[in-house]
């Protein structure tokens, strides 16, 4: 997900749209401006207690799961508007209910957000009847309007969450496709080259060879005073295929396919995530299966990181082990140790061990979680 720093969270547009929702009730209900909701400063109490807990929300970055912070929050919220509602009579109060709406969506899942919206709002119903003393038909309009409300707040946060998550998702499709083509390109390039070698020797070569023969020939039949000049033109063609021959040698070395820059184009649409690359100097990947491989374990562990662990930083790690690779990743982010492998890691597990390989998990020095792969060398593309 496209990560945004604290400040960032608690100075943007929308939070400030709910500091002026929060001000417009403070100043509405406030003994310090003349209201007189409850008695002493309870209400300035209970709305200070809430703003306290709202700052810390927009702080703090824990989507979609149930955390002590989360439920700390929900309660401290949910308690203190509750509080501000059993106080009494009060046109502004139930606007607080809005903003505690996008704590259930963001910090709780789609399930548990209705069921803590319908909690809310029958303890608001019931105060409604018992404490601001309104008749049924009343209670069941406010209700009804303040729901609405709420419902519009829940689906449009819903809708922006979904919005971000396939946001997130074509950003991860695109780098992935990006990083592909970084490979297809070098394959490319490698093959053409190898192409044009296999032209040069089977094509050139072969004429140079069969040049030097009939230069010899000719120099053993020719005549006396011509057999220097034939000497010098068998020497030059010789030279010429030697040439021709460390031109095609020259050809057939490879590097190997570039990683580094795939790696890098995996991690650039995860915001907020600093990858650290280790490649080791004997580390030289020939087939593009095997560079495909790699990508792959790369990409679920950077996902993996980002997404569940909440990693701000990735150690990544390759070498080569006799006839084997071996890639390991590393990050800093949250673990609940054990862990139960998803449907990515489960199927990237799957597909090592069809290629010979194998992955490991276990907990990081480093704070996260340890990533290890192995891949047998020169798997056929």
């Amino acid at each position: 997900m496209h990560a945004k720093s604290p400040s960032q969270r608690i100075l943007s547009p929308l939070a400030l749209a709910s500091y002026v929702a929060w001000s417009a009730v403070w100043y509405s209900n406030s003994r310090l401006f003349g209201a007189s909701l409850g008695p002493g400063w309870w209400a300035d109490a209970l709305l200070l207690a809430f703003l306290v807990a709202w700052v810390w929300f927009l702080w703090s970055e824990e989507e979609g799961r149930w955390t002590w912070q989360s439920v700390v929050q929900m309660l401290v919220l949910s308690g203190s508007l509750i509080g501000l509602l059993a106080l009494g009579r009060s046109g502004s109060s139930p606007i607080l209910m809005i903003l505690v709406v996008s704590l259930f969506v963001t910090r709780f899942s789609w399930t548990w957000a209705r069921i803590l919206l319908l909690a809310l709002n029958a303890v608001y119903f019931v105060l409604l009847l018992t404490v601001w003393n309104l008749s049924l038909s009343s209670a069941i309009v406010s209700l009804a309007a303040y729901g609405a409300f709420q419902a519009f707040a829940l689906l449009v946060l819903r809708y922006a969450a979904e919005s971000e998550e396939m946001a997130d998702e074509l950003r991860r499709v695109n780098a992935d496709l990006m990083a592909t083509r970084h490979l297809l390109d070098q394959s490319a390039r490698d093959q053409e080259r190898l192409r044009l070698s296999r032209e040069l020797h089977d094509v050139a070569g072969h004429k140079l060879t069969a040049l030097r023969m009939n230069l010899r020939a000719l120099r053993q039949q020719g005549e006396v005073g011509h057999r220097d000049r034939l000497e010098a033109a068998d020497a030059l063609a010789g030279e010429l295929l030697d040439d021709l021959r460390a031109v095609v040698r020259q050809l057939r070395i490879s590097d190997g396919l570039s990683l580094e820059e795939g790696f890098r184009q995996l991690a650039a649409p995860l915001s907020g995530l600093s990858l650290e690359l280790e490649i080791e100097p004997e580390v030289k990947v020939d087939r593009v299966g095997d560079a495909e491989t790699l990508m792959r374990v790369v990409q679920e562990g950077l996902t993996n990181a980002a997404r569940h662990g909440r990693a701000r930083h990735v150690w990544l790690h390759l070498a080569r082990d006799g006839d084997r690779w071996r890639l390991g990743l590393d990050d800093d982010g949250q673990l609940k140790w054990p862990i139960r492998p998803g449907l990515g890691l489960k199927g990237m597990r799957e597909r090592l061990e069809l290629l010979g390989g194998g992955l490991s998990l276990e907990p990081s020095s480093r704070g996260g979680l340890h990533l290890s792969a192995w891949l047998p060398v020169s798997i056929a593309p």
